[in-house]
């Protein structure tokens, strides 16, 4: 009985201690402004996309609209319109292609913040096609070597496009069904987090396929910032997974993201 007591008056001076309390949390991302720019040496429209944090797994970004968004070098400038079919794409006009030892500047207005950031552009490279393979047991493909992962001197992105949708039996199907869009890099250095990364789908096309592959020099600070994004992103849930961390970025306190300028070097094939 005593015992009983005891514990009796043990439990509520515990639950007498018990208070409820709100503590704020301070909202980092609200006021940030996510930068995705990058130039080439290609003599086309560029687009510059600004949005906010997206504040849910898989939501819709907000779009950062109106605003003032320039490019700039030595002798030169651009003054970048908004796109009104795309609220938060800036778009410039067709002449613009990034040259070599050319620095260039980015610069945001928006409300009363002012963002910048500073690139310049590596060499390209030319480079021998991707190799694809016949699947076993079926009469489809899928691309097996892109480029090496690794590359001390010559860090670099690959785009990779694989369209089908003008053959017979593929040509009525959603565009989305008969072609794919495939990332690859090519980093100056080797992660744990990378040689583990988690599986990801393999796309499979038919014989008649059209490949378009981009290969888009880096620099070394773009190198640098694609590797950490894929540590936080393609490379999480491995083996072994890094530790979250902010990526690092090029533009001024208030932005993230990065602001590039790549060489392009292109070729095309058919499957056959």
């Amino acid at each position: 009985m005593r015992r009983n007591l005891i514990h009796i008056v043990i439990l509520l001076m515990l639950t007498g201690c018990v208070k409820q309390t709100e503590w704020p949390v301070p909202d980092q991302a609200s006021g940030l402004v996510v930068v995705d720019a990058t130039l080439t040496d290609q003599q086309q429209i560029h687009t510059i996309s600004l949005s906010h944090p997206a504040e849910a797994l898989n939501a819709t970004p907000e779009p950062v609209t109106g605003a003032t968004v320039l490019i700039n070098t030595s002798d030169s400038l651009w003054f970048l319109t908004e796109d009104t079919l795309h609220p938060g794409d800036y778009l410039t006009d067709s002449i613009l292609a990034a040259t070599l030892n050319t620095v260039y500047s980015l610069q945001i207005i928006w409300q009363d913040k002012n963002f910048s950031a500073q690139a310049s552009m590596a060499p390209g490279r030319l480079f021998n096609e991707l190799i694809y393979k016949k699947n076993e047991g079926e009469d489809l493909y899928h691309i097996d070597w892109v480029a090496s992962a690794f590359s001390m001197d010559e860090p670099a992105m690959w785009e990779v496009v694989v369209d089908w949708s003008s053959l017979s039996g593929y040509d009525t199907l959603d565009p989305a069904a008969s072609s794919a869009r495939l990332l690859f890099y090519t980093l100056p250095t080797i992660d744990v987090s990378q040689i583990f990364a988690p599986v990801v789908e393999e796309i499979s096309f038919p014989a008649g396929s059209m490949i378009t592959e981009k290969r888009y020099s880096l620099s070394p600070d773009h190198a640098e910032f694609i590797r950490q994004l894929l540590m936080e992103t393609n490379w999480q849930g491995s083996m072994f997974p890094s530790a979250n961390a902010n990526v690092i970025t090029n533009l001024s306190p208030g932005a993230i993201g990065y602001f590039g300028v790549c060489a392009v070097t292109e070729l095309s094939l058919v499957v056959q």
